[in-house]
C-alpha cells in the first residue's frame, strides 16, 4: 500500500477533495491530508462537490500537518502555493515530493453557479493530476 500525505494550507478543501480521490479512485493507496493552518472545519462545498461526481468524500476533518511528522509516505503532494513553499514537518524515509498547483475555490466570490464551478474546476484538475501523476 503506497500512502500519500496531500497537504494545504488551511485543510478545507482542496486537499480534502483529492484525499477523497485519491482513496476512491487508486487501488493501492491510502490518502490522508493535512494542513499548515488548518482551518478546523471541512468546507460544505467539498463534501457536496465530491459527492456530486459520486466520490464518497469518508471521514474528512481539517487538522494540522504535525499529526503526521514522523510517518513514513510515499508521496507528499502540496495543492496549494502557499503551502509548497512553507517548511514541512519531518517525513522519514524517501518519498517523492509533487506540488500541483490548483486554484482555492474556496476564495471565489459570485453566484452560486459560479462558486460551483470554481469546486467543479479544482475537483476535476486535481482528479487528472491523480490519475495522470499516480501509477
Amino acid at each position: 500500500m503506497k500512502k500519500v500525505l496531500v497537504l494545504c494550507t488551511g485543510n478545507s478543501c482542496r486537499s480534502v477533495m483529492a484525499e477523497a480521490l485519491i482513496n476512491e479512485l487508486k487501488d493501492g493507496y491510502q490518502a490522508v491530508s493535512a494542513g499548515s493552518h488548518p482551518a478546523g472545519y471541512v468546507h460544505p462545498k467539498s463534501i457536496e462537490t465530491l459527492i456530486r461526481h459520486g466520490i464518497s468524500p469518508g471521514q474528512p476533518c481539517s487538522q494540522s500537518w504535525d499529526d503526521y511528522a514522523g510517518e513514513k509516505f510515499d508521496y507528499v503532494i502540496t495543492v496549494c502555493d502557499a503551502a509548497s513553499n512553507e517548511v514541512c514537518p519531518v517525513f522519514h524515509g524517501e518519498y517523492q515530493r509533487l506540488h500541483w498547483s490548483t486554484p482555492d475555490p474556496a476564495k471565489v466570490e459570485g453566484s452560486e453557479t459560479e462558486i460551483e464551478a470554481a469546486f467543479d474546476e479544482a475537483f476535476l484538475m486535481l482528479k487528472t493530476r491523480i490519475e495522470q501523476e499516480l501509477k
